[in-house]
């Protein structure tokens, strides 16, 4: 499946009609889930057959098309689901809980329902009317699934098409290490700075919750304040996911097989001695999940490998010694070797899995054995 984003611009009237399908799928939604907590034995068919009753009832349910409505019960076990994936996992969760007014931000129209039309940049939604729309690329395929999402005060459109699109994959096998000063290091000396959207932008926040505090509740300055502070939150969002896209992308089109380490990201940022802000803005969890699904697309191989020793370990001679987080240039004092730190990981991460990894000779016999790349720096200050 291939997604278009595109921005729309619907009217007045339109906007209305849209804000009207939100709240009412909304309520559908709870009305669900309801019915859903009176059974004792769960039977989706019969909640399905629920939503025609609610036509009958409630007349306002006619206005919305019937395949929008019936998703609202797919998303609702599609989110049982996921709570009993997360029990399994044996995760500390609670029940599914009633939507509150301005919660629902997206409706779908699911095979049918919508038209659209390149020539003169409409699309067509049943129950909607014809909503002018930024046809920015061409859509290839044919249209399985429309999404339609509020954001703040904008609308867009999520086209699903079965269209398959393969990216070309290069040739290199390189071994990348993830930081937050430089974003990768690669086994060739490759730097990609890291832009760290938050924390260049958070002047800005700050200025923003200050003004947003200032504000009487329930006055329209405080939604004024509070749409201001959520633009600067959506456009460092908006400038995040680009930097990722654009980087994983380029990765992909220079290499076949990426090696990197397996690290665990909810650890580290627990850890008393790690930045967690900066290690939430870098998002290294969603790089991964990015440059995953495009490898697999254009048939580039992921490979991650145990992040014991990267960051202590000569990659010339396979000593080991302290590495303090602070210290940015490896000075082994075996060999004599001095090379950048992030590039010394990198290094013995490709090694790590080409199997030429040097032999440990152990200098300092206080070295840890079994900390990982980042996770060691909580053993010093």
């Amino acid at each position: 499946m291939k997604a278009y984003k595109f921005r729309i611009y619907p009217n007045k009237e339109q906007i209305e009609k849209l804000e009207f399908a939100l709240d009412t799928c909304r309520q559908a939604y709870n009305i669900l889930l309801s019915e859903l907590n009176d059974q004792v034995v769960i039977d989706r068919n019969m909640i399905q057959a629920t939503l025609p009753d609610l036509k009958i009832c409630e007349p306002r349910f006619k206005d919305i098309y019937s395949k929008t409505l019936q998703y609202e019960c797919y998303r609702l076990f599609s989110n049982l689901s996921a709570l009993k994936a997360l029990k399994q996992n044996k995760k500390k969760v609670g029940r599914l809980r009633f939507k509150g007014k301005g919660w629902f931000k997206t409706i779908n129209y699911n095979q049918s329902g919508f038209t659209l039309d390149s020539k003169n940049k409409k699309l067509s939604l049943s129950k909607i009317g014809n909503i002018k729309i930024k046809l920015h690329r061409i859509v290839e395929g044919n249209i399985k699934q429309v999404t339609i999402k509020k954001s703040i005060d904008k609308w867009y459109v999520t086209l699903i098409t079965d269209a398959i699109i393969k990216t070309k994959c290069g040739k290199k096998i390189i071994g990348i290490d993830l930081g937050i000063q430089d974003f990768i290091v690669d086994s060739e000396n490759n730097v990609i700075k890291n832009p760290l959207n938050y924390t260049s932008n958070l002047t800005k926040i700050k200025k923003a919750h200050k003004n947003l505090s200032r504000k009487k509740k329930g006055s329209n300055n405080r939604k004024k304040a509070k749409i201001k502070l959520s633009k600067i939150y959506e456009k460092i969002n908006n400038s995040r996911d680009d930097f990722l896209h654009k980087t994983s992308t380029d990765l992909i089109r220079k290499s076949k097989i990426i090696v990197l380490e397996k690290l665990n990201i909810k650890q580290m940022m627990e850890q008393k001695y790690f930045n967690a802000k900066n290690i939430a803005d870098s998002s290294w969890g969603k790089f991964v999940q990015f440059l995953t699904y495009k490898a697999e697309s254009a048939g580039c191989e992921i490979v991650k490998i145990d992040p014991k020793n990267t960051s202590k370990m000569c990659s010339n001679c396979g000593s080991l010694q302290d590495m303090p987080l602070w210290k940015r240039t490896y000075e082994c004092e075996n060999c004599g070797i001095v090379i950048q730190r992030d590039y010394n990981s990198a290094i013995n991460i490709l090694n790590k899995f080409s199997g030429s990894e040097r032999a440990c000779v152990e200098i300092n016999p206080s070295v840890s054995q079994g900390l990982s790349l980042k996770q060691e720096a909580t053993s010093f200050r």
